[in-house]
């Protein structure tokens, strides 16, 4: 077996991998080609968000990535500001527990997403604009399927 690969191309110095990945030689030099890149980044992120350590600001990087999302919107998804995210991913401040929390649950919607139908992406950003919106008077009727908000 040979040595396991320091895979940086992550953005995390801590990940190494025993198998999945082939050296190939090149008229340019050796190169490494990883099997399913993919799920290799799932599996990362998900080991991520069930660790019960505080997340570091690298690894949160990775998970607004994954995300594909922007320092401002996942602030804005947090309810927080993008400088919160940046200083956070620089490692100047640490992300305070509801934040870290909905980050987790974020990346797991997004990693199972299929299990449910439910984005809960979709849900932050319809909260976050919430935040911004004025409801006035809110009426409900009773359906065949229960309460709703009416009309």
């Amino acid at each position: 077996m040979s040595r396991p690969y320091h895979y940086r191309q992550c953005g995390l110095d801590n990940v190494y991998l025993r198998n999945g990945f082939e050296v190939e030689t090149t008229k340019h030099g050796e190169t490494i080609r990883i099997h399913d890149v993919d799920g290799l980044h799932v599996a990362i992120g998900m080991c991520l968000i069930q660790e019960k350590k505080v997340l570091s600001g690298s690894e949160i990087r990775f998970l607004r990535h994954e995300l594909d999302l922007s320092q401002k919107t996942l602030g804005n998804l947090l309810d927080k500001s993008d400088q919160a995210v940046a200083r956070w991913e620089k490692g100047k401040n640490r992300m305070d527990g509801p934040a870290d929390r909905l980050l987790r649950l974020l990346y797991e919607s997004h990693a199972a997403e299929q299990r449910t139908g439910i984005r809960v992406r979709e849900l932050l950003e319809q909260l976050a604009e919430l935040d911004s919106s004025d409801f006035g008077d809110v009426q409900f009727e009773d359906t065949d399927n229960g309460w709703s908000r009416a009309a």
